[in-house]
């Protein structure tokens, strides 16, 4: 089985003495191709200015891992089964809440693509529907985690 890797770093400001709780939250993400992301706490979390909402949150990720997870598997399906993708979006969203013991989680993941088919085969809503529930089913991320995971996905076909 493969193995997937990422190197998180931080380094405390020199003018920030850490035991006060007010550090810079920004860190960065290096991946082995090696892109360089630059991250943070998220503001809903930590206040800016000890957070930087321009950087890629946490949360933030998670969601959009589970969204490219989703996608990937969905076009995967969707050339087996012989229906051409032109394109796909997702404005996909994590909502957070309390669980049982009142700890923050983002329970619910709800993936919202548009995708547009074109070519001699076009889905219906069912198989459209099917194509989802299946790129569910099988994406790796998506059978990682506890939170609950929606499509509300839309689909066009353009005839060729």
């Amino acid at each position: 089985m493969a193995t997937h890797g990422a190197t998180i770093t931080w380094q405390r400001g020199e003018e920030e003495t850490f035991l006060d709780n007010r550090y810079s939250r920004a860190h960065f993400w290096r991946f082995d191709g090696g892109l360089e992301v630059p991250a943070s706490s998220s503001p809903h979390v930590v206040r800016v200015p000890f957070s930087n909402p321009a950087n890629v949150d946490p949360e933030e990720a998670y969601v959009a891992g589970l969204s490219s997870c989703h996608m990937l598997t969905f076009l995967n399906l969707a050339a087996i089964r012989g229906y051409r993708v032109d394109s796909y979006a997702d404005a996909a969203e994590g909502a957070m809440a309390k669980n049982a013991e009142g700890r923050e989680w983002v329970a619910t993941v709800t993936l919202k693509p548009h995708v547009v088919f074109s070519g001699p085969k076009a889905p219906d809503a069912a198989a459209v529907e099917a194509l989802h529930h299946d790129a569910h089913a099988n994406c790796f991320l998506a059978n990682s985690v506890r939170s609950a995971l929606e499509t509300q996905g839309s689909w066009d076909y353009r005839p060729a």
